[in-house]
């Protein structure tokens, strides 16, 4: 066994990198809100419908 004393030492800490952001029109935000509403009501909806498989 070589050197064993560097196996169990700690990374050194990375750099953190700048957060990217994206520009979105007012219509493709609403357009999203939308989508992310119509979801959540067809799972609330589906919710309280039998399972198929369980028949």
């Amino acid at each position: 066994m070589t050197d064993t004393t560097n196996q169990f030492k700690k990374a050194p800490k990375r750099k953190k990198e700048k957060a990217r952001s994206v520009s979105v029109s007012p219509e493709m935000r609403q357009a999203y809100a939308d989508l992310i509403k119509q979801r959540e009501e067809r799972e609330e909806y589906a919710q309280h419908l039998p399972a198929e498989g369980k028949r």
